[in-house]
């Protein structure tokens, strides 16, 4: 407001003057035409229609008879000044949007976070599993026939040969239907011997007919003898000659006949007796079998070791197929380890572990894995590869580094809680008294280390612990 009034007064000003000048010149006119001036009585001087208020010098009317105009000053010193000011300060103001550092920071104390160096070693990718100690060989008794237990031998813990009673149970009814096939099959055993028997007094018979017959024919041939000579001598008639003959060579083929019926009767009673051999074998395994489920009413032990298990007592009826017990093989150990199955494609027979019991290290192999899914997990058996611990026990649990890869060298982060926040896409690398956010690349993982696979170098330091609340911060400004 103050800069504008000078202009309205130096406006109104050369607005009077104009004024005043025109007065004069219409006064100039009126005199030329009535005459001289002192006609009219004298010299008066022309009011100038100036504001009262208007200083003296802004009064004074120029003396030349043309206008004169009065040039405005632009560049007054307030002017320029206040010009520089606003010049000044839009320049900053750009500077500012342009080059300022506009990053969002937060001040934090350095003994309340985690820094970590970036280093190089060797990686490998591995998962901690928990690990249960098992018998190598475990044997499950189950009760192949059902029945009420009459009598336990053993008590659990004990030790066992193959083959030792643990239980026995009774079932009347199986014991009568195991009788009544015994007894067919007894009766079928029976015809066969009798055949048999049948078949040897033919036998015996056929022979002692063909030892007659043998008899009746050395008889037959000495009269044969006998009353040729007598023939050739003329002692005897032609006619007992001839009968003689007749005998004779009848008692030899009947021989002949009977031999060649003896030799077949051998073959064919050879293969019916090598088929009543195979029925009587058969017999006897279904004897065995019919008397089987006796045996089982008797519950023994399928392996040497120690009966670690057993669900039984005195009176209980037991259904067939029913669990009772288990027995254990204590001459070695396995770990089972149940897994995610987010690890279900890479867990494979023969991967490696390691385990550490009593400060040494044990190396371990998986065995077998058991594909059955069960709550999100399944179950792989290993077993230790060379000597095992002596110390460890049935039931006891360790923590198993199950190895997935072979080690390789690569740039190494330690873990920390970090990753929850960013899943590994950017960190914050100190750098002096700040920790700047940088986007980085993480690959694989185990739980002690990061591969970092780009945006950091060895030597450098990281934040790794937690970034909660950190997610909209550019800079944080250690505090020491």
């Amino acid at each position: 407001m103050e800069e504008q009034k000078p202009e309205k007064e130096e406006g109104r000003v050369l607005r009077l003057n104009r004024e005043g000048a025109a007065s004069k010149r219409q006064a100039s006119d009126r005199e030329a035409s009535q005459g001289p001036a002192d006609s009219v009585g004298g010299d008066k001087p022309v009011p100038g229609f100036v504001n009262p208020g208007t200083s003296a010098s802004e009064r004074e009317i120029p003396t030349g008879g043309m206008d004169r105009k009065i040039e405005k000053k632009l560049l007054t010193p307030k002017r320029i000044i206040t010009a520089g000011a606003v010049t000044g300060f839009v320049g900053l103001v750009l500077y500012m949007a342009i080059f300022g550092d506009h990053s969002a920071r937060l001040n934090v104390q350095a003994e309340r976070i985690t820094i970590s160096e970036v280093t190089i070693g060797p990686f490998q990718e591995f998962i901690p599993q928990r690990g249960t100690v098992m018998p190598i060989q475990t044997h499950y008794l189950d009760a192949l026939e059902g029945g009420q237990v009459e009598e336990i031998y053993l008590e659990v813990g004990a030790m066992v040969d193959r083959g030792t009673p643990i239980l026995r149970m009774s079932n009347p009814t199986l014991e009568q239907t195991v009788l009544s096939q015994e007894a067919q099959l007894f009766e079928q055993i029976n015809r066969m011997e009798n055949t048999r028997l049948n078949q040897e007094i033919q036998d015996i018979q056929r022979k002692r007919s063909l030892m007659d017959i043998e008899l009746e024919l050395q008889k037959s041939e000495r009269d044969f003898r006998k009353e040729r000579a007598l023939f050739e001598n003329n002692l005897a008639s032609r006619d007992k000659f001839n009968e003689a003959k007749e005998k004779y060579e009848h008692a030899q083929k009947l021989k002949v006949f009977m031999v060649e019926t003896i030799r077949r009767d051998s073959m064919y009673r050879a293969n019916e007796l090598a088929a009543l051999q195979k029925r009587a074998k058969s017999l006897q395994l279904q004897l065995d079998d019919v008397r089987r489920p006796l045996r089982n009413l008797t519950v023994r032990a399928p392996i040497a070791g120690q009966l670690s298990q057993l669900n039984a007592e005195i009176g209980k009826l037991i259904g067939k197929g029913t669990s009772i017990g288990q027995v254990d093989v204590l001459d070695a150990y396995k770990m089972r380890a149940a897994i995610d199955e987010f690890y279900i494609t890479r867990i494979t027979a023969g991967l490696r572990g390691t385990i550490e019991i009593d400060e040494e290290t044990f190396a371990l192999k998986i065995r077998r894995v058991f594909p059955e899914v069960k709550e999100g997990q399944f179950e792989v058996d290993m077993v230790f590869v060379g000597e095992a611990p002596r110390s460890i026990r049935r039931g006891q649990t360790e923590q198993i580094r199950l190895e997935l890869d072979a080690p390789e060298e690569a740039l190494l982060l330690p873990r920390g809680g970090f990753y929850q926040t960013t899943g590994g896409n950017w960190v914050f690398v100190v750098e002096g008294d700040l920790a700047v956010r940088r986007d980085v690349r993480i690959g694989r993982q185990n739980p002690e280390y990061f591969e970092v696979l780009d945006g950091l170098s060895p030597g450098e330091r990281v934040v790794t612990s937690s970034y909660e609340n950190y997610e909209e911060i550019d800079k944080l400004v250690l505090q020491r």
